[in-house]
């Protein structure tokens, strides 16, 4: 998954991409090892493994991970 995808999901996922950029800043994730999506992009993490842990949190359906 690329960056460009990551975000068109998380806009999906959460109605507007202020938001979803605002969120990403602020939600700190425990299987992220306690980092924001920020952080964690920024750290290197991949885009996929970050949609996951994101999905996991906002309780997506299986059609949506």
């Amino acid at each position: 998954m690329r960056h460009t995808e990551f975000w068109e999901r998380m806009t999906e996922a959460l109605g507007s991409s202020a938001y979803a950029r605002n969120w990403a800043e602020q939600q700190v994730i425990a299987a992220l090892g306690g980092r924001t999506v920020d952080e964690a992009l920024a750290a290197g993490e991949s885009p996929k493994a970050v949609w996951r842990a994101v999905a996991e949190v906002l309780e997506l359906p299986a059609s949506l991970r």
